[in-house]
């Protein structure tokens, strides 16, 4: 039977309250884009994707045209 002495494990509330105090710590570390960067990210990964989109589109077009001739 464990007592109640300086071993004590921590309460939620402590363990609770030096989570966020870690991660507000880590926030400050981080380097935020700015909002030039972060348009010009978000515009790349839309032209790409597009992209992707209409060469699957095609495949699949390409792909349902011949299987509709060697199916009767």
């Amino acid at each position: 039977m464990a007592s109640k002495g300086a071993m004590a494990e921590p309460n939620w509330i402590e363990v609770s309250r030096a989570f966020w105090d870690d991660v507000r710590v880590e926030f400050k570390k981080v380097a935020w884009p700015t909002q030039n960067e972060t348009v010009a990210g978000t515009i790349s990964v839309l032209v790409v994707v597009t992209i992707i989109a209409i060469a699957l589109g095609i495949v699949d077009w390409a792909l349902s045209l011949f299987m509709s001739q060697v199916l009767p």
